[in-house]
């Protein structure tokens, strides 16, 4: 049985940097984002439901992301409904990669961990973090981000010091080089936990 170690943080607080760093570790990291393209695929099982709840989401049998975002800033109530149909399905792919995992410890990147209230599934959590003038630095030189974009997210996202008090571990990503301390450290008291179990 792996050891199921989520990993959250708020938008720009360097959560994909540091799923890499665990990659780079050699743990095996599950990503829920990638869960949800794999739904959104032709085929996927997100789409048929997608489908009925927004049939213009749909196109060639995929669900488009840019018109699914559109239609969520015009209609906030579709939220609830589409999380309703995609969050038991990528808790099943979430599930099925646990189970197949014969590693030592596991890493599931999960951007809404807290926020889904998922967190008894897990063994512990990791939640990365930096300072909140880092946070708006890194998300504002995104491509495309607008302050309004920012704060919308930030709105639909537990309070990062909430998700500190709430977490087992705490990883600070101000610089690549606490991040790798921190995941390192992280690694060796979760091991040594084990050890002793």
């Amino acid at each position: 049985m792996t050891f199921r170690l989520g990993l959250t943080g708020s938008i720009g607080m360097g959560k994909s940097t540091t799923a890499e760093m665990f990659r780079a570790e050699g743990i095996p990291v599950w990503d829920a984002d990638a869960a949800v393209h794999r739904l959104y695929q032709a085929g996927g099982a997100a789409v048929e439901p997608i489908q009925q709840l927004a049939p213009s989401a749909v196109t060639e049998g995929a669900v488009d992301r840019d018109e699914l975002k559109a239609l969520l800033s015009d209609n906030p109530e579709l939220i609830k409904e589409l999380e309703a149909i995609v969050h038991p399905l990528v808790a099943q792919d979430r599930t099925r990669f646990a189970d197949a995992s014969d590693a030592e410890i596991t890493v599931f990147d999960v951007p809404l961990l807290f926020e889904t209230g998922s967190e008894a599934w897990f063994d512990a959590v990791c939640v990365v973090t930096t300072s909140a003038q880092e946070q708006s630095r890194r998300v504002l030189a995104r491509p495309g981000m607008t302050q309004e974009h920012f704060d919308f997210v930030l709105s639909r996202q537990m309070p990062d010091k909430k998700k500190r008090q709430k977490a087992d571990f705490i990883i600070r990503s101000d610089t690549r080089e606490t991040a790798q301390q921190d995941v390192v450290s992280t690694l060796d008291t979760i091991r040594q936990g084990l050890t002793d179990a």
